[in-house]
């Protein structure tokens, strides 16, 4: 009987796999990017004594930059940065702040004159979640429901640079910002990319490091490998379509996700209200937050079974046509039975990093 952990929230949930149902492990490889080369990438951007920082979410490898950044001001005997985030990204994030640090609610009407830093994801809808991307979301309005209009299909495409993508470029082309694309791996921060948000070289550093080549197999257990990756569930269904590629066709995906922070967006709400329909999400009218995500659960369940292990009440997970199963001890037991006691399950611990194709 072998042990895997996977994150779940701020701790670790175990499963139990015996040796006959172990299929492929999958993880990324990518290596440990120095302090000296972290610290050498942001000063030759010129970013020591930039007034503001906006920090778009709360990873280690996320936290890691913002650090050496600090440093690097000190070094130079520059002022650090305001760092400027969301409440509940500022609420967490505020905990490995240099002391003294000052800090704000990110509550800018517009981009212009910001620098911008986030780790960089595979994205079913963009094929990359950026900066550029994020940009997008945060200030784009209408436009966002252009991006919707030019994605690749009714299937997610991580990993594929889409028309989406090209319109979140378009979109962050608009502004004067600056970004920093972080790429981490299982390992740890592995890169980071600096500029302006349109001309991103973090897709190609990600997918260097990322993508694997995977056998499909009758079941596949899904963990996100972060806390910040389970948050919710409409950032952890990103770790799904990352790993899509290890699950056959009629088999069974379980994600292991805690999602304390409930469903995430306003689309996964709306449908567990009753609204959104299938029939309303390839053609809309208006862009609702995470629209895609529901067009890709459709597509999905129409290809394999989706399951979860999550605090999610069992109701939302049946709204939308999910399995629910109870702790992730009982993952491989659920397994066995949809799939047969002779499956070999594809074991996936970090899906928020990697591509599986």
């Amino acid at each position: 009987m072998t042990e895997i952990w996977f994150s779940y929230g701020p701790t670790e949930a175990v499963l139990d796999v015996r040796a006959e149902n172990e299929g492929a492990r999958y993880s990324s490889d990518a290596g440990e990017m120095d302090d000296g080369a972290l610290s050498a990438a942001l000063a030759e951007a010129g970013l020591a004594g930039i007034p503001d920082l906006a920090v778009l979410h709360d990873t280690p490898a996320v936290r890691r930059t913002v650090a050496s950044l600090f440093m690097l001001c000190a070094q130079k005997s520059a002022p650090p940065p305001r760092v400027l985030a969301d409440r509940g990204v500022l609420r967490s994030l505020r905990a490995g702040l240099p002391e003294g640090c000052r800090s704000a609610e990110l509550e800018a009407s517009d981009p212009g004159g910001l620098v911008f830093v986030s780790e960089v994801e595979f994205d079913g809808l963009f094929g990359y979640e950026t900066a550029a991307t994020r940009l997008l979301r945060r200030y784009g309005g209408e436009a966002m429901l252009t991006a919707y209009s030019r994605r690749d299909g009714n299937s997610p495409s991580p990993g594929r640079r889409t028309g989406a993508y090209e319109a979140a470029l378009g979109f962050a082309d608009r502004f004067e910002a600056r970004a920093v694309d972080v790429v981490a791996g299982s390992g740890g921060l592995s890169g980071v990319w600096c500029g302006h948000p349109s001309k991103s070289g973090a897709p190609a550093m990600l997918e260097g490091s990322g993508v694997l080549d995977a056998e499909p197999h009758a079941a596949a257990i899904i963990g996100t490998g972060r806390s910040a990756g389970n948050a919710t569930l409409s950032g952890s269904l990103r770790s799904l379509w990352n790993c899509a590629g290890a699950v056959k066709k009629g088999g069974l995906a379980i994600l292991v996700a805690e999602c304390a922070g409930g469903l995430g967006s306003a689309a996964l709400r709306r449908r567990v209200e009753g609204g959104l329909p299938d029939a309303s999400l390839r053609s809309p009218a208006r862009y609702v937050g995470g629209m895609e995500d529901l067009l890709y659960l459709a597509d999905a369940r129409d290809r394999y079974q989706v399951a979860l292990v999550s605090v999610l009440p069992e109701l939302y997970s049946e709204k939308l046509g999910i399995v629910p199963v109870a702790g992730a001890g009982a993952a491989m037991g659920h397994a066995l039975k949809a799939q047969g006691q002779r499956l070999k399950a594809a074991v996936i611990t970090d899906g928020a990093r990697i591509l599986l194709r």
